[in-house]
This record gives structure tokens, C-alpha cells and sequence, in this order.
């Protein structure tokens, strides 16, 4: 089996019980050690100073009510049993929502789509999740939302916005969370040591944890990864225990504050001091999400019974046993300035607190983990730079690290918690972060109900306003904590938004320069075969971003240096708004001009989970790939198709079928099976190259003399063509524009990553041609 993330990749779920429960015990660790941890700081930020203490219990037992019913409405209800659902083919979180909505409704926003794309498997799975829905008012309702959002452009740009904000705090998350988690955990030291001592420790060992968490990151998880669910069991049994102990032992009847009566009393007795406390009780909730955005690496089902039967209701003993203790000690207000470990038996307090520190650095990890994995989607689908995405395991393709991305959440980490070095502040700031990405799941999951489930427009609104409200109470109480800590995750979120954005913003004008400006085919056909220059041996390979047309590198080339290969590819790598494509589905094949041109255009399409092929895989298959278009003569008879610029009618999805064999000089070396037929290079080389093809009709002379001289062209070798734009604002443009493309833009554009495959292309096989781009 393949583990990915912590657990199991898709091609494995769902086969019996055993694996499912497997994976339950493996998302334990990899899901919710976030929200695990959470009982160690919902009290001590809800008690800090909203509230006033009193000789009555009406205010424990309020926040406990109003602890239980946000963990079974949101966590539970919500995510569980509807958002868990609306899987983007397994795929789960913010830009799986997105994707899912850009397959049922043209409001995507990637410039270089085809029809072709639409005809992927994955693309077509467009029911699976949420059920047909009603036949006539469903399909209406779908089709009229669809109709509005396509003609809308202003809608389209806010349903990106709305992705984008929802990433844009799940990576605000990323630093915050292991800040208060840490944080919180080492906090417990308070008990054992004087204030004045314990303030000059706390912050010290918090930022030797976190430096240590992230300096860890490079290795990967797959080597401590079996730990992560152990850890989180421990800790769950420990506080549910502990929970248990102190309902019997202190006041056996804090059950009664189950009762939504209790909440009532609560906000009637407290006022705007109770209202300004449920930012504190909404921490209870942080790492619900979760759920959904690890959905990839386990399977619904397993996900559902881990919560149901070990999470949800080691929680619920958890908080009920603190309030059960706080029930008998709310005389001495330092008790709810310490938060959990006040309710720990002194004699276990030690143990406790070491689970703790662990549990919130396997919690920690999960979220980085997350961020890291959000950010390779963003990147894909050409809202993020491109940064370096190392992969932490051969066999794990899920656990990557960025290294950029690490070293900035670390030092934004280190920042908030020398800059706050309370609990208070930092739950304020992961509060709102928390809320804002399920009021942005809420907001597209309630597109979801009627686009891809079919279901009526009043199920949608009925469900938006019901979660919708419970969110925003929770996101006001937030907000209005805007200078007391809550600022830090706005100010982040606009600090990535702006960079996301530029990006976006310049991709999509770079892409709308190359369409405008490419050469006609016309031109091309106007050449001659030779296209009026010399033709050299080998393989040119030009890589651009248009997916029809000349890209006008290839003019300012020519016009400059009067040769080039015998063996043109117009090579196209995009992602499409799917997690996977299948390898059989991965190459489109087409022809530019006449068969005795030799000019091919491959478009290879990943989904924005897929991992990239290395050059030297990639060089193969895309030979591979136009060898088999060659002998499947799909081209047209006698090789006439020349390719339409309107349309990709005649591109071919090119599957599995012709192999590559590369041996020296000893044609013995790589002797093919006998039932297939080889067609050798009679040119002896350092490197011979030879396809083997399956079993197949005989071929005719044209075909085999085509394939004879892209073998040849193989062997000379194939050189890299890659276009090095400077992008500047066109005369005449606005601040804002100038600002965005002259500085933004091209700051990121500099000091970002190239493309993923060129990484290793010796730079003696590459070509660089310089490009001006006025936007």
C-alpha cells in the first residue's frame, strides 16, 4: 500500500473494513492533532478578561454549553456528515471547492484551457459526490446559477478572491497555530516554578521547540510519521480520562450545562463581554478543517469514524471535566488565567505536560504540512510563484517540503510569539483565521449544493444561512479584537493576498501577450519545408505557454539565428483544475503544418496534485509520445492536417504504446521481446536509440521514414528552448498597473523558481531567448 501525507493514497481506499480502520488510526495523528490540543487554551482565552467571575456557575457552565454545541454543529454536522462530501475526485480543502466549482461552471481563471481538457475522465466525474439531486428543479436551479456566473465576469473575480482569501488564511494558520499550540502546551510550567522565573523560561523554550519543528521539516514525516498517531491517542485517552475523573471527583452534575438553556443565560447575564468571548470559544473548533483538507491521503468513511467514536467525545469529556473543576474553583480567578493544567491531579501534572508539548508539535506539523501542500496547489494552478518543492519521500508523493515557505513561517512564527508571549493575543489572531476559512468553505460549499449536486437553490440558501450565521456571530466576536491580536492574521492574509494576486494578474497578461502577438501559421506555411532556414540534426524543443499558434519566440529566434533543429516540438506543460490525470491521458499529440515539416506540438497536462516528471523521464515520454502519434496515423491521410488555430480538434490524447530504448554502442544490449517489431537507427552513435512498437500492421513508408528520422534527430540530441521574458506595463497605463507589473510582478518573477522540468536541463542543451512584453 502507498502511504501518502500520514495515510493511504486514493487507488487503495474503500477495499474492506481493515483498511479503513487503518486509516482512521492513521488520520488520528495526521488530522486531528490540531484539534486535540484545542482544551489547552479554549478556557484560558475565553476567561482573560471578558467576562466577569462570580460566586455562580452560570458562566462555566454557558461556555461549556456553548463549547459543545459548536463542536457537534460545525465539526460534526457541518463537515462530517455534508462538507466531507464534496470531494474534488478524494481531493479535499479550499482550491479542491474551487476547482470542483470551475468544472461545472467555465469561472476558472487558467488562460491556456481546452475543450480537450473537458474530456479527461477526472474532469467528467462531475455527480459522484453529492448525488443526481432532484431531475427538474435541481438541474434548473444549476443551470441558472451557471448561466450567471458565466456571464458575469465580477462574479468570477470574487469567486477567485474568495479562494484566494480562504488560502490566503489557512497559510496564516500555518504560523499561528504552532505558535499557540507550543505555547500553550509549555505553558503548564507556571505550576511548578515562581512568575518571575517562569516569564523569562516560557518564550525561551517555546522558540527552541518551534526552531526545532521546522528545522526537522526538511527530513520529512515518513520517519517519524508512524509516532504521529500514537501520540495523539495518548493524549486524547489522557484528557479524556483526566475529564472523567474530575466530573465525579468535583461536581458530577455539569451534564445539566449540555442544555442550548445554559447558552441563553449566558449571553443574557454576560452582555458584549459574553459576546466578546466567543472568540475564545470558537478555539475549540481550530483545526475542524482539517478534516477536509487531508481528505486526499485517507477516505471519508475513515475520517468519519475516527471523529465520531474517538475525537468528538474525548473532547467533550475534556471540556466537561475542566468546567467541572472550574465549577468548584472559580472563587481564585488565577485558576482561569492558567487554563488546563490547573485541572490536572498534581501528581500526574509532569507526564501531562510532556504528552502535551508532543501532541502540540505533531499538531504543529500537520498544519505546516497543510500549508506546504496548499501552496504546491496555488502554484500549479498559477495563483502562487513558483518555489522549489522538494519531495521527502520516493515512495510518499504527498510529503513534500518548501523550503522558502518554511523559513518564512518560521521566522513569522518566532515573531508572533516573542512579539504577543501570552495566549490571549495569539488566540485572538488563530480565532479569526480559523473562522474566516469556514465562513469561505461555507460560502462555496453552498455553490457546491447547486452546481454539482443538483440540488435546489432553497437547500443552498437554507444551508448558507443556517452555518453561515453560527460563523459569523464567531467571526464578529473576532474582528472586534481587530487591536488586541486580531490583526495579525488580516494583516498576513493581505501581505499573501497581494502577492497571489500580482501573480495571477501577471500570468494572465503575459498569456494574453503571447496570443495576441503569436505568428500566424500562414507565415509558417509561407517558409517552405525548410522553413527558409537550416535545418540541423537533433531535437529543438520549445517550450511556451500558448496551446494553439506560433509562439513569437520562435520568430525572434529564426530572425536572429538563421537554423535550427530537424525535429521541432512546440512543447506546452499546464495544470488543469483536476487533482490527477491519469498517464494515459496526460500527452495531447498534434501536427503544425505538412508531414514533411516536422514540426509537433505536445501538451502535457498535470493535475494540481500530480507530481512532475524529472527532464530526463519527461524527454522520453514526449518522444515517445510523438512516435506513437507518428504510428497511429492520426495526423490525416498522407500527413496534409495542418493544425486549426480556432481549435484543438485535431490534437491527440496519445497513450501508452511505442517504448524508448536507449543502448550503447552494442545493439545487443536492449534486445527487444520478439513480438515486437524495432526500428533501429542504421547510424552508428554514442547513444543508440531505438522504439520498440506493439504488435501492430505493417507500416507504410512515409510512417517508418518519419519515425527513422525523429530516432535520428534523438540521438544528435535534444536542445532546450526557453523563452526569458521581461514583462513592463504598456505606455500609458495607470499607477496601480505600472506599480503591479513594473515592481510587483517582476520582483516575484525574478526571485521565483523556473519552470519545474528545466530545473535539471544541463545548461549546455539550453537556449534562452530574451523577450520584452508590454501589458
Amino acid at each position: 500500500m502507498d502511504i501518502e501525507g500520514g495515510g493511504f493514497s486514493n487507488p487503495v481506499k474503500r477495499n474492506s473494513w481493515r483498511t479503513v480502520l487503518s486509516l482512521a488510526y492513521q488520520s488520528l495523528g495526521v488530522v486531528y492533532g490540531d484539534l486535540s490540543t484545542s482544551p489547552l487554551y479554549v478556557y484560558k482565552s475565553t476567561f482573560a478578561e471578558d467576562i466577569q467571575h462570580s460566586e455562580t456557575n452560570e458562566e462555566i457552565y454557558g461556555v461549556l454549553s456553548f463549547v459543545f454545541w459548536t463542536l457537534t454543529l460545525v465539526p460534526l454536522l457541518k463537515y462530517v456528515f455534508i462538507v466531507l462530501r464534496a470531494d474534488d475526485d478524494g481531493e479535499g480543502g479550499t482550491f479542491a471547492l474551487y476547482s470542483l466549482l470551475c468544472r461545472h461552471a467555465r469561472v476558472g481563471f487558467l488562460p491556456n484551457g481546452q475543450l480537450a481538457d473537458e474530456e479527461i475522465s477526472a474532469y467528467k466525474k462531475t455527480d459522484r459526490c453529492g448525488g443526481a439531486g432532484s431531475p427538474s428543479g435541481g438541474v434548473g436551479a444549476a443551470s441558472r446559477v451557471r448561466v450567471m456566473l458565466e456571464r458575469h465576469r465580477v462574479l468570477q473575480k470574487m469567486l477567485l478572491i474568495l479562494a484566494l482569501i480562504g488560502t490566503c488564511m489557512v497559510i496564516g494558520d500555518g504560523v499561528l497555530t504552532p505558535a499557540i499550540s507550543v505555547f500553550s502546551a509549555v505553558s503548564g510550567l507556571e505550576l511548578s516554578m515562581a512568575r518571575e522565573h517562569h516569564k523569562y523560561v516560557e518564550v525561551p523554550i517555546v522558540c527552541l521547540i518551534l526552531i526545532g519543528l521546522f528545522a526537522l521539516q526538511h527530513y520529512g514525516t515518513h520517519r517519524v510519521g508512524f509516532l504521529f498517531a500514537p501520540v495523539v491517542i495518548i493524549w486524547l485517552l489522557c484528557i479524556s480520562a483526566i475529564g472523567v475523573y474530575n466530573i465525579f471527583y468535583w461536581n458530577p452534575h455539569v451534564y445539566q450545562a449540555l442544555s442550548p438553556y445554559y447558552m441563553y443565560k449566558f449571553v443574557k447575564k454576560t452582555q458584549r463581554g459574553g459576546w466578546m468571548s466567543l472568540g475564545g470559544i470558537l478555539l475549540c473548533i481550530t483545526g475542524s478543517e482539517a478534516m477536509y483538507a487531508d481528505l486526499g491521503h485517507f477516505s471519508q468513511l475513515s475520517i468519519k469514524i475516527a471523529f465520531t467514536s474517538v475525537v468528538y467525545p474525548s473532547l467533550i469529556l475534556a471540556y466537561m471535566g475542566q468546567a467541572a473543576y472550574l465549577s468548584k474553583h472559580h472563587v481564585i480567578e488565577n485558576e482561569y488565567r492558567i487554563g488546563f493544567y490547573v485541572s490536572v491531579p498534581e501528581q500526574i501534572r509532569w507526564p501531562v505536560l510532556c504528552i502535551a508539548i508532543l501532541a502540540a508539535v505533531v499538531g504543529s506539523q500537520a498544519i505546516i504540512t497543510g500549508t506546504f501542500s496548499i501552496i504546491k496547489q496555488c502554484s500549479a494552478l498559477g495563483c502562487f510563484p513558483r518555489v522549489k518543492i522538494v519531495h521527502t519521500s520516493s515512495k510518499f508523493h504527498g510529503q513534500i517540503y518548501i523550503p522558502e515557505i518554511n523559513w518564512i513561517l518560521m521566522i513569522l512564527c518566532l515573531a508572533v510569539t516573542i512579539g504577543f508571549r501570552d495566549t490571549k493575543h495569539m488566540g485572538n489572531a488563530a480565532g479569526l483565521a480559523v473562522i474566516t476559512v469556514m465562513l469561505v468553505t461555507t460560502c462555496l460549499m453552498s455553490l457546491v449544493i447547486v452546481l454539482c449536486w443538483h440540488k435546489s437553490i432553497f437547500l443552498a440558501v437554507c444551508f448558507i444561512l443556517f452555518f453561515g450565521t453560527i460563523e459569523a456571530l464567531y467571526f464578529s466576536a473576532s474582528l472586534i479584537k481587530f487591536m488586541e491580536g486580531a490583526w495579525v492574521p488580516i494583516a498576513f492574509s493581505c501581505i499573501f493576498m497581494i502577492i497571489m494576486y500580482v501573480w495571477h494578474y501577471g500570468t494572465l497578461k503575459k498569456y494574453e501577450f503571447d496570443v495576441q502577438n503569436k505568428v500566424s501559421i500562414e507565415w509558417l506555411l509561407g517558409l517552405g519545408p525548410s522553413l527558409g532556414i537550416v535545418r540541423v540534426r537533433g531535437i529543438g524543443l520549445i517550450h511556451t505557454e500558448l496551446v494553439s499558434g506560433i509562439p513569437s519566440i520562435f520568430s525572434h529566434f529564426i530572425t536572429n539565428l538563421p537554423a535550427f533543429h530537424q525535429v521541432l516540438i512546440f512543447l506546452c506543460i499546464k495544470s488543469i483544475p483536476v487533482p490527477h490525470v491519469h498517464p494515459e491521458e496526460r500527452f495531447l499529440v498534434g501536427r503544425i503544418g505538412p508531414k514533411e515539416y516536422r514540426l509537433y506540438r505536445c501538451i502535457v497536462r498535470y493535475g494540481y496534485r500530480d507530481v512532475h516528471k524529472d527532464d530526463l523521464e519527461l524527454e522520453k515520454d514526449i518522444v515517445c509520445s510523438i512516435a506513437e502519434f507518428i504510428r497511429s496515423g492520426t495526423s490525416g491521410p498522407n500527413g496534409a492536417a495542418v493544425e486549426s488555430e480556432k481549435d484543438d480538434k485535431r490534437m491527440t490524447v496519445v497513450g501508452a504504446g511505442i517504448r524508448l530504448c536507449e543502448v550503447g554502442d552494442n545493439p545487443g544490449e536492449a534486445a527487444g521481446p520478439s513480438s515486437s517489431t524495432e526500428i533501429q537507427s542504421p547510424i552508428r552513435a554514442r547513444k543508440k536509440v531505438r522504439f520498440v512498437l506493439p504488435t501492430s500492421p505493417r507500416m507504410n513508408a512515409s510512417t517508418r521514414e518519419e519515425l527513422q528520422e525523429l530516432m535520428e534527430a534523438r540521438e544528435a540530441g535534444m536542445a532546450f528552448i526557453l523563452g526569458h521574458s521581461y514583462v513592463r506595463a504598456k505606455s500609458g497605463s495607470g499607477f496601480v498597473r505600472r506599480l503591479a507589473i513594473n515592481y510587483g510582478y517582476d520582483f516575484l518573477r525574478r526571485n521565483s523558481r523556473g519552470p519545474a522540468y528545466a530545473v535539471n536541463i544541463p545548461y549546455a542543451s539550453t537556449l534562452e531567448v530574451g523577450m520584452i512584453y508590454y501589458v
